[in-house]
This record gives C-alpha cells, structure tokens and sequence, in this order.
C-alpha cells in the first residue's frame, strides 16, 4: 500500500481562550482559488456546548482504528468546509472505516462570513481539553481563519506537520460519499427513547436494527427493511452528545451492508456512516467504479466541477441545464468529483454539497486500480462480445462475462457476489459494451 503526503502548516496552533474558538487553517480552496491560510467565518455559536462536544468527536474519529487499535504515530487533522450559511467538519478513522460529519448549520451561527471554501484546521491536545470543559453557559466565539488566532494565542509559533495519506484511506473518503448516496432513511428515534436505544447497544458483534412502531427493534438477523450495524462500538462518539440529543435517525442502502447514523442536535447535525464490517474499510466497495468507467466521467466531471460554488446543496437539475448534458451523466460526475474529493453527501437534506478535500485530485484512475486493469484489459483487445455475454481473456486464464447482471466466473466475483462493486472483467465488459454502442451510432 502506498502513501501520499501531507503537510499542514499552521500559522499558530488553534487555541480557546476566553469563551473565543479560534482554528487556525492550512491551505485549501476558496472562491478566488487556493489560498495559504484561508479565513472563512467569524462569530457566535448559539449552541455552544454541544457545538464544542461535536467538534471534540468529529477529532474523535480522526483519531481512532476501530479495528486492531495501536499506538498513534500521526493525527490526520479534521476538514472544515464553508458553504455560505452552515459550516461544516469532516474527519475520517485510521483503519478507514468510520466517516464523520459536524454540521452547523444558520441557527447555531451568527456571524460574519468572509469567504467560502475548504481547509485543515488544527485540532491540538490542549484544544481538545479546552473543548471537553465548555459548558452549557458558556460563551463561544468561533473563527476560521488566522485573524481570529491575533486575539486567542498567546504565542505566534508556526505549526508543523507531515502525516501519510494512504491510497486506501484516500479511497474510502470517496466511496463513502458514493455509498451514502445509495441510502434511504430507514428508522428514527425522538429524544430519550434514542437515547435508551444508543446506551443499550451491546459492544460487539453484528446486529440488524429495524423500525417497529416508535421504537427500534435490535435483531441478531437481517429482516426486511433492517440497516446492518457491525461493531457496535464504533458508534461511541454519539454517546457524549446524547444529553443534547433531538432526534436519531437511521439510514441504509437496499442491500443492509452499510449504514449511517445521524443525530440532530440543536441547530446542527453529526452524523456518522459506518463500512459493512469492523474490519473493513470504505476503500474496497468498488461503488464509484461503473460510473468511472463512462467514457464521458472525465470530460462531463471537468465542466460540472467549473458550474460548483460551494453552494451547500447542489441541485442535478440545475447544473444538467446548465452543462447541457442529462441528469445521469450529471450523476457519473459528480462520482468522478467525489473521487477527486470534491462533493460530499448529506442525508438529511439528500443532496451532494461541493467542497475540495486536500489531496491531489488527479489520480482518480491511481486511486482505483481495479478501474485501471480493466481499461488495459480492454485497451489491450482481451474483451470479446456475444450478444449480453462476453469471455475476457488474461493471463490467469478466461473469464466469462453477463453484461445483464455483472456476474464473472473469476474468483473475486464468487468471493464477493457483486457486493464490492463490479470486478475488472466486468468493467472491461460494460467499457468495450460502451464503446461498441457508440460506434454503431
């Protein structure tokens, strides 16, 4: 596995002094374009405790391997986007399994807007214990950006750091967007009965949970309608939050593999989405692949990307009109932007947003080699095509094909039934398929 990295640089490190938040940046994209030490908001945090007991989970996660815990060695720090009116703060665990998302939205923040765009921000052990004192009357003023560290810092100390970005974990940042996008709400909690259920949980193993009536009903079995939960535990960073707790919600896709949990706090949301196992990352889904795999992904991707503002809900409609290409092809972009770390994915409004994680944005083909066998599979003329099968030849010996359901005679297909994604052969398949329609046009 090989690694990317990155290098933050602080002009000071964050700091909460005085009831005033300030997070020092490193980099990123604005409006205008990159800047060094972008600064986007600055102002009150209505909700100021469970504001600041997010923010300190959002860390949380960024420092955790839910799966075969060791020492840390490196932090990656947490990302914060401005889309205009809401603010919000992603992080995602070492072991790539876990994603997490603060977002505060207009009625936690009043305050000053200066730019919209994407950065690091620091997040240091002694910002972290500042966080975890801050109570329900007290005051928080938070800034994004270096002004705000003239007045919390007490010294100007230049902040270093290099941590390895693997290709596994740059992947599960993408595949997860993907994955959530696929979900549908599948259940919801109001208040204390959320919070019972949350407590409730038993540490370990793998349960299905599913709506019944006003409650959620905990089974060792998959039924119908149910959301997969391996690992109960990985959803530990919820619990410090529940004393704020409005609502839990529950989401899912058709095949219960993954699931995402959000809980609405008082004029915000955290949420987090879970892989289908304790032990597996987001890297190896193979979500994004079959829209990769378009031939017009790359091309359609550059002139969505030049329509993106930061807006905080991007509308497919809107921009097919304004592309001029349809709204599945609009769809396949907006995969191959968030591969580049360009758009996430926000449930409770079902909606992409647009921001800009970062890392280098050209190497979507690098990040998936599966998608980059298959196109030399299918470059090299090893894809020969009957009707709806086809027979790929290689190395390892010939594989074939049905181009009506995705199935391969090769092992990964039989390992994994589909539910990693599309394998190569069936890739190189669908691209050939593709390219073959084309030329009969």
């Amino acid at each position: 596995m090989t690694s990317a990295t990155q290098a933050y640089t602080y002009a000071a490190p964050s700091s909460l002094v005085g009831g005033r938040l300030g997070l020092a940046t490193s980099g990123g994209r604005a409006l205008s374009g990159p800047v060094v030490a972008p600064r986007f908001f600055s102002g009150v945090v209505t909700q100021a405790a469970p504001a600041a007991a997010a923010l300190l989970a959002v860390a949380d996660v960024a420092l955790a391997r839910y799966h075969q815990p060791q020492a840390r060695t490196w932090v990656r720090d947490p990302v914060v986007t401005c889309n205009g009116d809401r603010l919000r703060f992603e992080s995602f665990s070492a072991c790539g399994g876990v994603y997490a998302r603060l977002d505060l939205l207009g009625g936690a923040l009043d305050g000053e807007v200066f730019d919209r765009g994407t950065t690091n921000v620091d997040v240091n052990a002694p910002l972290r214990e500042a966080l975890a004192r801050v109570g329900a009357r007290d005051p928080l003023h938070l800034g994004v950006g270096l002004d705000e560290l003239v007045v919390t810092t007490m010294d100007g100390a230049v902040v270093e750091k290099k941590v390895p970005l693997p290709e596994r974990w740059l992947r599960g940042f993408a595949e997860v967007q993907v994955i959530a996008s696929g979900m549908d709400q599948r259940g919801e909690l109001a208040g204390l009965a959320a919070v019972r259920f949350l407590r409730g949980l038993p540490k370990k193993g793998t349960l299905w949970v599913s709506q019944s009536g006003r409650e959620l009903k905990v089974s060792d079995r998959q039924v119908a309608g149910s959301v997969r939960l391996a690992g109960p535990n990985r959803l530990g960073t919820l619990l410090p939050l529940l004393r704020f707790a409005k609502t839990l919600r529950v989401y899912g896709p058709a095949d219960a593999a993954s699931s995402a949990w959000e809980l609405e706090l008082p004029g915000m949301r955290y949420t987090l989405v879970l892989s289908p196992e304790r032990w597996r990352g987001f890297s190896g889904e193979g979500a994004v692949l079959d829209d990769l795999a378009t031939d017009e992904a790359e091309n359609d991707a550059d002139v969505v990307g030049m329509l993106l503002n930061f807006e905080p809900e991007v509308e497919i409609g809107l921009l097919a009109d304004r592309a001029g290409i349809p709204a599945d092809r609009v769809r396949a972009a907006l995969t191959q932007l968030g591969v580049a770390g360009r758009v996430g994915y926000d449930l409770a409004e079902a909606a992409h947003f647009h921001r800009e994680l970062p890392y280098d944005k050209d190497n979507v083909l690098l990040l998936n080699p599966r998608l980059a066998k298959a196109r030399t599979l299918a470059e090299a003329g090893a894809v020969r095509l009957e009707d709806e099968l086809a027979t790929v030849t290689t190395p390892g010996g010939t594989r074939r094909v049905s181009l009506t359901d995705g199935s391969c005679t090769c092992e990964w297909w039989w390992d994994h039934r589909g539910s990693r994604g599309p394998c190569k052969h069936v890739l190189a398949a669908r691209i050939v398929a593709r390219a073959a329609v084309e030329i009969s046009r």
